[in-house]
């Protein structure tokens, strides 16, 4: 099953003249690592900024943790939705058109929502971020996969990996530096001169990449991709609502949850059967393709479900500045950038079993150290265990891509990007939309004694987040009102530190399960060759 992907030279890729003369490698890496990290630090920023959007305005936007899970989910909902679709449209149309296309509309998405004047307004501008998102990914990988041969090709996507790791890095820092000085919008604003640069240079510089016969004859599966998208956004909704109203056998939750899942069972049987799926089931039929897809799929549910909650234990429980919350996460992308580039010669010399259970077993125990900090626990001690949760990521990412990738024949390199980007956003998605509602009903649990004196509007503004309900103290201390104040602080930052830990310890036990699971379901090195 597992096919090579041909060299350049044989898949027609075609330079911006016209002409068949080897590409420049480095200058369209380059140009194409550009759109991965203007994607992916976008990400970042807004996790540093959450905080801000969660105070009133006109600092932010007074969102709550339901409207700041959405902020995240409505990108990767609709990303997630349209990465097959993506992927397959790039296969019949080329994947140079997809990536400008996508690069503009993530510019104009990004201009609308620095200036969004609700929670509303930015959850939809974030879909519409996800949308270009979804047609910027797959292209990505798709052109290198056809621009770079043979060995080329392997240290190329190590790089595209460590971009993911570097703006991991750097989305934070800016983020933080942006918000010590302008408004919370500014981290959306700033990728604006990136995109117009960032067009401009992909139009003179990457190649037109030739279409196989059978990709551009390949039907459009609408039936599939619309079941994905509405059994995803089922689920997610349902997720989410059961952390608002505080469970899960509510109607308001139950309800959307089980046709999420409805739909997804027949999104599976539809694809079994159709002749043109949008996602072939039978690349399932591989185990090592389907433990690299569920590494890859629970690692970002982890990542981007574990670190939802950073911003607030730094800036609220520690009163770290949006900067300095940004230097905070370091770590995590320097063990991204320092482990990624090494992991090929790891995985040749012990096998993607081994790697990959190392991997999720480091990301489980760091997400475990991770749940022993209090207010006053040493910073270097959650560094330390953010650090080792960023190697354990490093060290499962690179081999899960390239499981997936090699998996599936060289004629459909976009729907194999699109495959790999699926399984990382629905991953995600599920992340924040879950462990953020293990947050937000925990949170509510702990917090509803201390602020149940108040009258209802604040009441429900404190179960909102931690940072409300330490404006709220602020506001009542300037008051007069000390002794309530103090009282609802303190519940505020005990309650959301037993939430926080308890959010940590479920990602960690789902990581440390799915590490079980892929060290039975890899084939041994014997095997895997």
């Amino acid at each position: 099953m597992t096919a090579p992907v041909p060299a350049a030279s044989e898949r027609g890729v075609r330079t911006p003249e016209g002409t068949d003369r080897a590409p420049r490698h480095t200058l369209i890496l380059v140009v194409v690592l550009a759109a991965v990290l203007l994607v992916s630090m976008d990400n970042s920023i807004l996790n540093v900024a959450l905080k801000t959007l969660a105070e009133p305005a006109p600092v932010g936007l007074d969102a709550d943790h339901s409207q700041l899970q959405w902020a995240v989910d409505a990108y990767t909902l609709s990303y997630a939705g349209l990465l097959l679709s993506s992927g397959l449209l790039g296969d019949r149309l080329g994947h140079k058109k997809l990536l400008v296309a996508g690069v503009a509309l993530f510019g104009v998405s990004s201009a609308l929502s620095a200036y969004a004047h609700t929670p509303a307004q930015l959850i939809g501008l974030r879909a519409l971020m996800g949308v270009a998102g979804a047609l910027i990914m797959p292209a990505t990988l798709a052109i290198i996969s056809a621009v770079f041969p043979g060995d080329k090709r392997v240290r190329a996507l190590g790089i595209w990996t460590a971009v993911v790791g570097v703006a991991v890095a750097l989305g934070p820092i800016i983020g933080g530096a942006l918000l010590e000085r302008f408004w919370w919008g500014s981290v959306f604003l700033i990728n604006v001169p990136v995109v117009l640069v960032a067009v401009v240079a992909m139009l003179w510089v990457v190649p037109d990449t030739a279409r196989s016969a059978a990709a551009r004859a390949r039907r459009m599966d609408l039936p599939g991709i619309t079941l994905s998208g509405l059994g995803l956004l089922g689920v997610v909704y349902g997720v989410i609502r059961a952390g608002d109203v505080g469970g899960w056998t509510r109607p308001e939750a139950a309800g959307p949850l089980a046709a999420g899942l409805a739909l997804l069972v027949a999104f599976v049987q539809w694809e079994r059967h159709t002749p043109h799926p949008a996602l072939n089931m039978r690349y399932f039929r591989e185990r090592r393709f389907a433990a690299a897809a569920l590494s890859l799929g629970v690692l970002y549910f982890a990542l981007v479900g574990g670190t939802f909650v950073i911003s607030f234990y730094l800036q609220s429980v520690r009163a770290y500045s949006p900067l300095l919350t940004g230097v905070c996460v370091l770590p995590l992308a320097a063990s991204l950038i320092l482990f990624a580039p090494r992991v090929p010669k790891a995985v040749a010399r012990f096998g993607v079993r081994t790697v990959c259970t190392v991997g999720l077993t480091a990301m489980g125990a760091g997400l475990l150290g991770m749940a022993t900090v209090g207010a006053r626990t040493s910073v270097w001690w959650f560094e330390g265990w953010l650090f080792v949760f960023g190697a354990g990521t490093a060290w499962v990412h690179p081999p899960s891509t390239g499981a997936i990738v090699s998996a599936m024949p060289a004629e459909e390199s976009g729907a194999a990007s699109a495959v790999n980007n699926t399984f990382r956003q629905v991953g995600g998605s599920l992340g924040a939309a879950l462990l953020g509602s293990v947050l937000n009903g925990v949170y509510r649990a702990r917090i509803g004694p201390a602020v149940g004196g108040l009258d209802a509007a604040l009441r429900q503004r404190a179960d909102g987040s931690v940072a409300a309900t330490l404006q709220i103290a602020q506001d009542l201390a300037a008051r007069g009102r000390t002794a309530q104040a103090h009282t609802i602080a303190r519940a505020a930052t005990e309650g959301f530190l037993h939430a926080m830990r308890t959010t940590w310890i479920t990602a960690s036990t789902v990581v440390l399960i799915t590490a079980a699971v892929v060290f039975l379901l890899i084939p041994t090195r014997d095997g895997e060759a």
